[in-house]
């Protein structure tokens, strides 16, 4: 199904650049997804190839479209840095950051939670349901990795069904750092006993809580689910460093 829609008015380029800017901002397209070729695109339009040429031509200098030899063209990885790369590499290194970004995610989440319950449409409540059999049948084939690929588009869902764009914004950059491991180290975390089924209790309460418009119930059990990670990661963080420890005492007895 099309989400482009037919322009009516100048039919100039810059129209069919601002539709497709709106469908990036709105999250409808996501970095990575692949356009549909020019004379799709003409037609689903109501404009001429060379007009979409042109479209396609200033976004890709705004930095918003990149085209590949041969494959076609796709939205580019535009989800903004919460920090600069090199704040990013320090971050790992220092206990209170991960504290500190488990913290704003805690009620930033809880924030979005609320406004998913009261703003969803069928069409949210759809795209969530079928996320969560996604993560329910990982769970039960034990599919670390596609578990925590259902999670991180779980709470990537209920950012887009706030439906404000700089919400959504900001919980894609925040979820960025978590994409790319910055603050856990989610394999250690999945192992841990009890976890993995905690976790999915806790992704069932979000859910169910805005898939029935309970706003404040949506809110509590996104709090909850976030202060279980920070006492978990708390956790993890003895558990590694007792290990590290240890490792030292027996390299030097050993030795």
């Amino acid at each position: 199904m099309t989400v482009f829609s037919q322009i009516r008015q100048d039919r100039s380029a810059d129209e069919v650049a601002h539709q497709i800017e709106g469908l990036i901002l709105e999250g409808v397209l996501r970095s990575g997804d692949q356009l549909p070729g020019e004379r799709e695109l003409a037609v689903e339009t109501g404009v001429s190839r060379p007009v979409v040429r042109e479209a396609i031509e200033l976004m890709e200098a705004r930095g918003l479209l990149q085209k590949r030899h041969g494959e076609g063209t796709f939205v580019c990885d535009i989800i903004g840095q919460v920090f600069s790369e090199p704040i990013a590499a320090l971050l790992p290194h220092h206990h209170k950051a991960t504290r500190d970004y488990l913290e704003y995610r805690r009620e930033i989440e809880a924030i979005a939670a609320g406004m998913a319950a009261e703003r969803a449409t069928h069409y949210d409540r759809e795209m969530l349901m079928r996320c969560v059999e996604r993560m329910k049948r990982a769970h039960e084939r034990q599919d670390f990795a596609e578990e925590a690929r259902a999670d991180l588009e779980l709470h990537s869902l209920l950012g887009e069904m706030t439906h404000n764009l700089v919400l959504l914004h900001t919980l894609r950059a925040c979820y960025r750092l978590l994409s790319e491991g910055i603050f856990q180290n989610r394999s250690r975390f999945y192992e841990k006993t009890g976890a993995r089924q905690s976790l999915l209790d806790q992704h069932l309460a979000i859910a169910n809580a805005v898939l029935a418009g309970d706003r404040a119930g949506a809110m509590q059990a996104a709090r909850d689910h976030v202060s279980y990670v920070m006492e978990k990661s708390l956790e993890l963080d003895g558990d590694l460093e007792r290990e590290r420890i240890a490792a030292l005492r027996y390299r030097k007895r050993a030795g």
